[in-house]
């Protein structure tokens, strides 16, 4: 009985403890955080001009910024990564003292500061002096670093992210793109490699395919592949100099990646697979570096995937003529406009057309896309089941014709090479569609 007494006595002296807790803490304002000191006061990262790194492996790397961009001064000159630089710029311009460990450390060793196992300097616009930081091991549990300025002696903590920020060497500093051409002005495209050549041309805002057939490109996949080919990094830098291209497959390359711009190119040579790796060099430049493997699979697809789907680029809000042609009858649907301004259809004979069924018919039209394509020209289109011309923007016209053989549908462009097959029931909808606006 009497230790049921003292455990409900201990019972309510533990809920008024919460009690107090709660009603204590719930009287402080939400946002009640003392502000961190920071390591360096007054300083923005878009002052710092210069940076000056030094990794745990030793490497030490110079960097400045010239017209707003970083460059590599030291140990060599070159194109610096814009987004690796600027984010040490930026957490050195924020670094916050998580705690003072101690304000006279006296064995530096213990906190790994003697040496530094990273350093940091910066200098700021209009300043001669640069400051610095200095690293040392993470914390027992992880969750910070030692850190010290130099010439003081107060050891402080940091957040133990700085170590990925800033423990960077100089291949981790450079520009590792392999292949400099300007995006937007980007008109031709070579690809050779695998055993085939696909040419690429650039006209006004469309690409079309030159080799090996003349013919429309899908947009979206030779953008794609210009995506994937600016984006490409190295992996790492195997001879500055590139004395020996023989040895690493670069004297009979197994592919060559060319962009043009106008009148200036851009060649990515790429020699043996060694190791998971690609060895590979810019024409422009020396060094052989090595890239994924994945660059060639990416981009050496068959001809068909880089082509054009869409049987007809015009769609039915473009079309402004369409004829159709089946056997000796043909009809003919010419957009115009109504007394209240709204779009209306007419047949070749004048007579009004339903609106409706028209706009029908031409989404089905369309909507028609190849599944597959052919080199040669199937035979079965000397006898077409229906050929169909629209004419849109600015008098421009495309033809394209039907036939079937079998169970198949073949079309064919009058402005490519070979033909492509599509599904039938595609074809069986616009037929229908032709019958419901006669």
């Amino acid at each position: 009985m009497r230790g049921l007494k003292s455990t409900l006595a201990l019972l309510v002296i533990l809920i008024g403890v919460i009690g107090y807790i709660y009603f204590v803490d719930s009287d402080k304002p939400v946002n009640d955080t003392e502000a961190k000191e920071k390591a360096f006061t007054s300083v923005k990262s878009d002052d710092i001009e210069e940076l000056q790194v030094k990794a745990a492996d030793g490497q030490t790397t110079r960097l400045q910024k010239v017209d707003g961009k970083w460059q590599l001064v030291e140990p060599f000159k070159g194109d610096a990564d814009n987004t690796e630089a600027s984010n040490i710029a930026s957490s050195v311009a924020t670094i916050e003292i998580s705690r003072v460990v101690d304000e006279n450390a006296s064995n530096l060793k213990e906190y790994g500061l003697d040496p530094a196992r990273i350093e940091v300097g910066f200098r700021t616009k209009g300043k001669k002096d640069v400051q610095r930081i200095l690293l040392g091991e993470k914390t027992p549990t992880g969750g910070d670093l030692y850190a010290q300025l130099p010439g003081k002696k107060r050891v402080f903590l940091v957040n133990s992210f700085l170590d990925s920020t800033f423990n960077k060497d100089t291949f981790a500093l450079r520009d590792k793109k392999v292949l400099a051409f300007d995006r937007d002005k980007a008109d031709a495209l070579e690809l050779i490699g695998s055993g085939k050549t696909l040419q690429f041309a650039k006209r006004g805002s469309e690409w079309s395919l030159v080799k090996p057939v003349a013919a429309r490109a899908d947009f979206g996949t030779v953008e794609g592949a210009l995506e994937r080919i600016g984006s490409v990094q190295m992996q790492a830098i195997t001879a500055e100099t590139g004395d020996d291209p023989k040895k690493y497959g670069l004297d009979k390359p197994s592919a060559t990646i060319t962009v043009g711009a106008g009148s200036s190119k851009a060649t990515l040579v790429l020699g043996k697979t060694e190791n998971a790796v690609v060895y590979a060099k810019d024409a422009a430049r020396p060094m052989i570096f090595t890239v994924a493997p994945t660059l060639t699979t990416d981009l050496f697809k068959d001809v068909s995937d880089y082509r054009r789907k869409d049987l007809f680029d015009s769609r039915s809000f473009t079309m402004d003529k369409v004829t159709f042609a089946r056997g000796s009858e043909a009809i003919t649907l010419a957009r115009s406009k109504g007394k209240d301004g709204k779009d209306t259809w007419k047949t070749g004979t004048g007579k009004d057309a339903d609106t409706a069924k028209v706009e029908d018919l031409l989404a089905k039209l369309g909507s028609l896309r190849a599944d597959k394509f052919e080199a040669q020209t199937d035979a079965a289109l000397k006898s077409p089941v229906l050929t169909v011309t629209a004419q849109f923007a600015n008098d421009k016209m495309e033809t394209v014709t039907f036939a079937r053989t079998g169970t198949k549908v073949i079309a064919g462009r009058s402005d490519e090479a070979g033909s492509a097959t599509l599904e039938a029931m595609g074809l069986d909808e616009v037929m229908k569609g032709i019958d419901a606006v006669k």
